[in-house]
């Protein structure tokens, strides 16, 4: 499965990140696919930057971004916030019994 996620760059104690496509199973910090853009939690204000036409097309093809990648990217415009509830089961739902 192909994630979103954040690759950690810098020196000791000045961390930023690059935000990169890469297979579930690689480690953090090792071999990714694509680089989508870069976010730097040091400067005030944060530094972010997406290629928001990047993202999109690898989120239509079935990536899964991590959360803080989704926070960043809601931040960006990419993905529209989520809503109160989202992701929870309907009422509908948990009344049925079982059989």
């Amino acid at each position: 499965m192909i994630k979103l996620r954040l690759r950690r760059m810098g020196k000791k104690k000045q961390p930023h990140y690059r935000i990169v496509a890469a297979e579930a199973r690689w480690p953090r910090d090792g071999r990714f696919i694509e680089v989508i853009g870069y976010y730097n939690p040091r400067t005030d204000p944060y530094t972010l930057e997406v290629n928001v036409e990047r993202a999109r097309w690898w989120l239509e093809h079935g990536a899964q971004p991590t959360d803080t990648v989704r926070a960043l990217l809601v931040r960006a415009g990419v993905l529209p916030p989520r809503q109160r509830g989202e992701g929870q089961k309907s009422d509908t739902a948990a009344q049925q019994p079982d059989a």
